[in-house]
């Protein structure tokens, strides 16, 4: 896939790390904000639609208080709730000096993980966009419960960072494009702040495990780093959209991107194949229960798209609701899908290595043959 074809992109998700947001001193950079504010409304002005997702609450927050760092939830939370508001103006100034309106939505995990309001959330998107409106999105620190909150302390949340909220909604909102702007140029076949001779690499066909172990862990100041940056992408393209991370100091980068210029690392797409519900159940939802399965339940859920009986099961972890999705693991305890279960833990308990014929005579009742049935099961 060449640039031309890789760039011509109708639905656009624009991801803004902290890092470039900010100067060496710490406060906002102003000239590349409104390069990067000037380029997507050149962008939106040609017939595009532009999503963005931003950080940097946090960091601005604590620099207005003087802060060299935001140790523990509340403080963070804090800052968070006083950049917010400056972030946001300068986002909405900055549109509309070229006649676009800004919509701000702050997110937490319970907005994908709630089945109810992912969708609500989605038509929302969709409509903004439908009424040329910039959505500028932002993950919601200041509410955000689940690092305080001890009833997920086991939880897996769908996401805990930014990378992964633009990725979610670029898969969920059928993006063509998420672009990645952080403070690297791409990714190198090596760590280039321990290799002088680390090579910058062009085009990735697949996110595969080897790519991942190339990921490092973020720099000062941000909570990503290059490894969620290729998980976001691994998710992205697995739904058929394409990824580009950058480096966002280039001066107007978004505008060469789209001018074609060799710029950054492309993510190729995937085979689309996962319906909307699958994706959810797969990627947009907070897991807090798993469920153990035998090797033979395993081939049947992967090979032979079987749904989940209860003679297959082997153990039950955490507690969960009926209706609740849970991670599937095998007997060495690597997750391999996820689903929604027919059952409640406690039940789920009582039948372990039953057959599905003797579920009403443990339980006294009987919702479904499966624990959980093949239409509601996602293998990742």
């Amino acid at each position: 896939m060449d640039r031309k074809e890789f760039i011509n992109a109708k639905r656009i998700v624009v991801k803004l790390g902290t890092n470039i947001l900010r100067n060496d001193e710490g406060y906002v950079s102003l000239p590349r904000v409104f390069s990067f504010i000037e380029d997507m409304a050149s962008l939106v002005k040609a017939g595009k639609e532009v999503i963005l997702i931003t950080s940097g609450a946090v960091g601005l927050g604590r620099k207005r208080l003087g802060l060299e760092g935001t140790t523990g939830t509340a403080l963070k939370q804090a800052c968070a709730a006083i950049g917010q508001g400056k972030l946001m103006s300068i986002y909405e100034g900055g549109f509309d000096t070229y006649g676009l309106v800004a919509a701000q939505i702050l997110l937490t995990e319970d907005d994908f993980g709630i089945r109810t309001r992912y969708l609500s959330l989605r038509t929302t998107l969709n409509k903004l966009l439908e009424l040329g409106v910039i959505p500028v999105i932002n993950q919601n620190d200041t509410v955000s419960s689940i690092e305080v909150d001890p009833r997920y302390e086991h939880m897996q949340v769908c996401f805990s960072d930014n990378d992964k909220l633009s990725a979610l909604v670029a898969s969920e909102l059928d993006a063509d494009l998420l672009l990645i702007l952080s403070d690297v140029d791409g990714l190198y076949d090596k760590n280039p702040k321990e290799n002088p001779d680390a090579k910058i690499i062009p085009v990735v066909n697949e996110v595969t495990d080897e790519i991942l172990e190339l990921g490092t862990d973020a720099s000062a100041g941000g909570r990503g780093g290059m490894r969620t940056k290729l998980m976001a992408a691994r998710m992205v393209t697995r739904f058929g959209g394409k990824v580009l991370i950058a480096n966002g100091k280039i001066p107007y980068v978004i505008k060469k991107v789209f001018e074609g210029e060799d710029i950054g690392t492309m993510f190729l797409p995937q085979t689309a194949g996962l319906s909307d519900k699958k994706r959810w159940i797969g990627y947009a939802t907070n897991i807090i229960g798993k469920i153990k399965v035998n090797q033979g339940a395993k081939k049947a859920l992967v090979e032979k798209e079987k749904s989940l009986l209860p003679i297959g099961v082997i153990d039950v972890i955490h507690e969960f609701d009926k209706g609740d999705v849970i991670s599937i693991i095998d007997e060495d305890e690597h997750e391999f899908a996820r689903g929604m279960v027919n059952y409640d833990s406690k039940s789920c308990r009582k039948v372990i290595g039953c057959h599905s014929d003797d579920i009403i005579k443990v339980l006294g009742f009987k919702n479904y043959d499966a624990i959980i049935t093949r239409d509601n099961i996602t293998i990742l």
